[in-house]
């Protein structure tokens, strides 16, 4: 069942494994046999082991077996790609891709590509960045990248990443905690909902000022020193540099009440409680 090749006078055999325990090579779709040459096309850690030949011929010597060489094989160096931001995408926000070699070796040229397609141009690379300035909707796809280099091993393995972009700027809804009119001396919450993933910084507005107050989380605590504090508050959300906004909410309006004001609706109350138990159950008696 051997094949033979016929090369001058000799006719070869190629084995994989020990001598004692080994697999005949023959002619398929990853390996060939060329006379004294083996060849393997896209060679996997599956192939690492000990190959040799013997050769056969129709006079003295009949035969000949060489020695055993070792061949070791290791992966491609795997890639990393990385998108910020790392969620759903908004037209008009600025999109960086990553592209990070697990290797030793520092002289990779990048490849990058959107589908099947090499990018063009109108993108920002910067060996292993990728910027997107603006996205529009058509800059939904698979991108990809990989690296080439002159020396061994001289190509890494791709990595893809799926970039989502929506076209609406997303809206948040403000709320307050407690709901309805505050009193003076205590503290009011505002709340901006959204519906969105982590990495976003809120930002905060009243009728009545210039410029935003910028927090972390999506609450912002107001204290009613005054009935000056009360009005209309917006809110909305940003992340990235330069910053990507949402929309501005809705305006909220806080209804300050005095507590003077509060005290004296109390007073008058009590007054009156007292007044109609004087005049009219103590007056009228049953």
């Amino acid at each position: 069942d051997w094949t033979y090749y016929q090369t001058a006078e000799w006719r070869y055999e190629w084995f994989k494994g020990r001598k004692d325990n080994n697999l005949i090579l023959k002619d398929s779709q990853r390996y060939t046999e060329n006379g004294d040459t083996l060849t393997i096309r896209g060679a996997t850690e599956s192939d690492q082991d000990q190959f040799w030949c013997r050769g056969q011929r129709d006079k003295r010597p009949e035969s000949s077996q060489s020695s055993s060489v070792y061949l070791s094989v290791k992966d491609l160096p795997t890639s990393t790609l990385t998108v910020t931001p790392d969620s759903l995408v908004f037209t008009g926000e600025r999109v960086s891709l990553k592209c990070v070699i697990n290797s030793d070796h520092s002289d990779w040229r990048y490849e990058w590509y959107k589908g099947s397609t090499k990018v063009s141009e109108s993108y920002t690379v910067n060996t292993y960045t990728f910027t997107i300035e603006r996205s529009e909707t058509s800059d939904a796809d698979q991108y990809t990248c990989k690296g080439q280099r002159d020396g061994r091993p001289n190509s890494s393995q791709s990595s893809s990443v799926y970039l989502s972009v929506k076209d609406l700027k997303p809206k948040p809804e403000l709320t307050s905690d407690p709901a309805g009119a505050a009193l003076t001396g205590n503290t009011v919450t505002l709340i901006c909902h959204m519906n969105l993933s982590p990495g976003w910084d809120f930002y905060w507005n009243k009728h009545t000022l210039n410029s935003e107050t910028k927090t972390q989380t999506n609450s912002y605590r107001v204290k009613i020193d005054s009935v000056s504090d009360g009005g209309q508050y917006w809110c909305r959300a940003g992340r990235g540099k330069p910053v990507y906004y949402t929309q501005y909410s809705d305006a909220l309006w806080v209804n300050v009440t005095a507590e003077r004001e509060h005290d004296m609706g109390i007073y008058i109350y009590i007054y009156i409680y007292i007044y109609i138990y004087i005049n009219v159950v103590l007056c009228f008696p049953q």
